[in-house]
Parts: C-alpha cells; structure tokens; sequence
C-alpha cells in the first residue's frame, strides 16, 4: 500500500506539471516528464544515459531484437547513449501514461562511486546497457522527494543535486549496480565500448573504421565485435546503421529534402541502398513514410469534425 500511495502521488505531480500529451523538460536540470492520454507509434531515438520511471501506464522499448516491457513496478536504465524504438502501450484519457526521465553523465556516476570509495579496475564482461530493473521503496522514495521540488521551486537549486545523487547511489547500490558502475571503470570491457560508442556517434555519417575502433578499445577486432553486441544488442555496423537512418527521417521530416540527397548526406554512397535499409528499418520507403508522418501531424493540428 506505501508503494501504491507513492506512485499515486509521483502520478499527480507528474500529470499537475505535463499538461498535455508530449514530453516537458522540467525546472529541475535533467528531469523530463512525459504524458500520453493513448497508446503511441514506435518512436525511434537515441536514448541517453537515463533513469525512467513509469508512474502509470506501460511502455515497451527495443534494443535491436531485444524486448523490454516495464511499468509502475519497475524502472528502466540506459547506462550509455543507445539508439532504440519506444512505444507506450497501455494508456487512456482516463489513466494515461505518465512517466519520468532523469538523465545523467558518467562523470555523475564515477563522484558518487568516489564518495562512497567503491572506483575498482575489475574486468568484468560487459553487460547490457539497457536493463530493467524493480523499483525498491528507497529509489521511489528519492524520486518522491526529486519530484516534489517541482511545487517548490526555490528549493530546485540547492535540494536537487542531492536527491539526484541519491537515486543514483541507489542505483549503484541495488541489483545492477555493478553493471552501471562498469562506465566509469577505467580498466573495464564496458568502459572501453563506451569510448567507441561515443566515437560512432561524434563520427556517425563517416566510413566506420573496425580496425581503429578497435585499437580504441585495445581488443583485437573479434573480441570488440564480442564486447560491442555484448553491451549493445547489436554489431557496430548496425549501431551506426540505427544511427543514419533516424537522422535520415529527422532531416526528411523537418526539411522536406530529397531522399536521394538526405542518403549522401547521412553518409550513404547508394541511394537505392539508403531506400532499402530505410524501409526495412521503418517499414515503407522513405516518401512513402513521410508521407503518412505528415498526415497524421496535420491530422493532429487540424483534426476533421464529424
């Protein structure tokens, strides 16, 4: 019954400060909240690291092939930024989904590891970077208490600092613990597919060097493409694949541009090619998608009376 109560009141500071469906960045750094009165379509994105947590409704998220459901009984942690599709799946103008996002940096992490003197140089094999874990009364208690300072405000810049910290440590301190704190160990696998991770997404529309990725981890190039799908759900080639073509739809939706010259410029040398990978990603060609995408955006601004 405490769990319950907690979730009800997280549910209505949520709903009092998102207003509409949408996602709204918060007064509080970091912290978004996100409300849905329906059942979404995929939306493709790269996650960030982050903490989400479903006060109401459910949500499914795939990384690759992978599934993950969660809900108001567990949370769900990216350790590192990775390019998934998200689809709210249980909501209704009655209950709607309503969630939390809080994003943090591996720099945030290593200083509470430093704090409570737990830095190690274990080699341990990289684990999933996704993972959803069950919500423990102290992490919701924490994300109480973050939440709350929405209705106080002046309160936001010396208060939630500390209760961010808190949500980590307990995070650090419950079940997957050691697989985020794997980031931030220098002599990690998971640390050193990090490095590449980010390498790919500073450099995602440039020709992937295997060999050069590689040497960044300091892995011979079996052992990396082992780490990397290990850690990802998937090869680099595919990562960087993910990577392109949701870019490809942004530039798509938000430019009106020409196919053939959104493919060369997220780094295809065919655009047939490009045309392919696009609608085995997303379902249909390119003009085909957008097509459909806008309809539906004007069928939201102007919806027709019956």
């Amino acid at each position: 019954m405490e769990i319950l109560h907690k979730q009800n009141e997280i549910s209505k500071l949520i709903a009092s400060h998102s207003g509409q469906d949408g996602v709204y960045a918060s007064a509080i750094p970091s912290l978004f909240l996100i409300h849905h009165s329906k059942v979404t379509q995929p939306v493709y994105r790269v996650y960030k690291p982050s903490f989400c947590f479903i006060a109401q409704g459910l949500k499914e998220i795939l990384l690759a092939q992978e599934r993950f459901e969660y809900g108001p009984a567990n949370y769900l942690v990216s350790s590192m930024n990775l390019p998934v599709i998200g689809q709210v799946i249980k909501a209704s103008p009655d209950k709607p989904y309503l969630s939390l996002k809080l994003e943090f940096t591996s720099d945030q992490i290593f200083e509470v590891l430093k704090e409570i003197d737990a830095i190690t140089t274990m080699k341990e094999p990289p684990k999933r970077a996704l993972y959803v874990g069950e919500i423990e009364t102290t992490i919701l208690d924490a994300v109480l208490r973050l939440i709350q300072l929405l209705d106080h405000p002046e309160d936001i810049p010396f208060l939630s600092p500390i209760y961010i910290r808190e949500i980590l440590y307990r995070l650090l301190q419950g079940s997957y613990g050691g697989t985020l704190a794997q980031i931030v160990m220098e002599k990690s696998n998971t640390y050193h597919i990090r490095e590449t991770i980010e390498q790919i997404i500073k450099h995602w529309d440039q020709p992937l060097r295997i060999d050069d990725l590689s040497a960044l981890a300091n892995m011979s190039v079996p052992t990396f493409h082992r780490h990397f799908k290990e850690l990802t759900a998937m090869s680099p080639i595919q990562f960087q694949k993910h990577l392109r073509l949701q870019e490809a739809r942004r530039l798509l939706l938000s430019e009106s541009a020409d196919a053939s010259d959104v493919a060369f410029r997220v780094g295809y040398e065919s655009a047939s090619q490009f045309s392919r990978e696009y609608a085995r990603m997303f379902g249909v060609p390119p003009r085909t998608d957008i097509k459909r995408l806008k309809e539906k955006y004007d069928q939201r601004i102007h919806p027709v009376s019956l």
